[in-house]
């Protein structure tokens, strides 16, 4: 055994003298391709923090469209309030303003459910130790109700680009001024996110 062990030794030392198979041979690197050689473009990098205190001023970028749940108006105004409640005031003509701003209401079925557990205790009850047996059934519920969505949108002033949205929903039903009401509170919830941290 020792023997045989000794042998394949030897041999794999053999081996290990024998010339390298694969000889180094490298060929020249095509050329870059011609668009390749602009120079680095640094705005494909993650944009620097936008700062939201430069916004001051805004104006509508396209004048929110009445439903029959509320009139354009009542929309306009319930906006113009929550955004004069964050430091943004509507610009003055001859000026530019900071924002553009659009928002839109919509009518959408969400189906609510509804978990109720149902059961009874049979036994008694001694010194706070209960004895008997527990049994449950869950009964659920579904039901749709109608809700309104309101979403707001902002847009940077100068470029057009996006700057901030939100959406918020409250339920479609009640009297006018219910309504109105819930479309404020609509509104400032979802306006409760600007500035962003």
């Amino acid at each position: 055994m020792f023997k045989f062990s000794v042998l394949l030794l030897l041999l794999t030392l053999a081996a290990c003298q024998s010339q390298n198979p694969y000889a180094p041979n490298s060929q020249r690197l095509a050329p870059a391709p011609a668009h390749t050689a602009q120079p680095l473009d640094r705005s494909a990098y993650p944009a620097p923090p936008r700062d939201y205190a430069r916004y001051r001023t805004w104006s509508w970028q396209r004048l929110p469209a009445a439903t029959a749940w509320a009139s354009s108006e009542q929309v306009q105004e319930a906006l113009s309030n929550a955004l004069d409640q964050r430091g943004l005031r509507p610009y003055r003509a001859g000026a530019s303003s900071d924002l553009q701003v659009t928002a839109e209401l919509r009518v959408e079925q969400r189906v609510r459910q509804v978990r109720e557990d149902y059961g009874s205790h049979y036994g008694n009850s001694r010194y706070g130790d209960q004895y008997g047996m527990w049994g449950s059934a869950p009964l659920v519920r579904s039901y749709s109700e109608e809700v309104i969505v309101v979403r707001i949108d902002l847009f940077d002033g100068q470029d057009g680009q996006p700057v901030w949205s939100a959406s918020a929903e409250t339920l479609s039903s009640g009297s006018q001024s219910e309504r109105a009401a819930a479309l404020r509170n609509a509104i400032q919830q979802a306006m409760t996110a600007y500035p962003p941290n």
